[in-house]
């Protein structure tokens, strides 16, 4: 019974129902004017250094996708956040005489702080900074991230 309860306890924090996309946080779509301030602020500072950083390679047309983060719904408490990108490679072939593509996903974490609060992120990275300011309880940038990922 001991061993039922604290069983209990270690998955209820991971119920289905506990954890909601924060644009929905505290209702649906309340979040969803800030959460796009962020993204937005991230996005304009990928495009502005993505010439000199990552779209360098065999995919120069990189593109960041959508910014999702999941958090608590009872407290705004962060879970965790994952970055999408797309890439592609299009030439035409010699041989073929056709045009062909060559295309990717990505798919980034940001090492959000679990627990941080929604607050603190959207307060953070709202900036023309954002991309290069650390997240909230860490010494890691967005950007940082990115170069493991991307």
């Amino acid at each position: 019974m001991i061993i039922a309860g604290m069983l209990l306890l270690a998955v209820a924090p991971f119920a289905a129902g506990s954890h909601v996309d924060a644009r929905d946080y505290s209702s649906a779509g309340a979040g969803e004017a800030a959460f796009a301030v962020m993204e937005r602020a991230l996005v304009r500072g990928f495009d502005y250094i993505c010439g000199d950083t990552f779209c360098e390679g065999d995919y120069g047309n990189l593109r960041a996708l959508q910014l999702r983060c999941s958090v608590r719904s009872n407290s705004g408490a962060l879970a965790g956040c994952l970055w999408s990108f797309a890439g592609s490679y299009a030439y035409v072939s010699p041989a073929d005489a056709l045009p062909s593509v060559q295309a990717r996903t990505w798919a980034c974490h940001l090492p959000v702080v679990p627990g941080t609060s929604l607050a603190a992120l959207l307060e953070r990275l709202r900036g023309p900074d954002a991309l290069d300011t650390p997240l909230p309880g860490t010494d890691v940038s967005s950007y940082e991230a990115l170069t493991d990922c991307l």
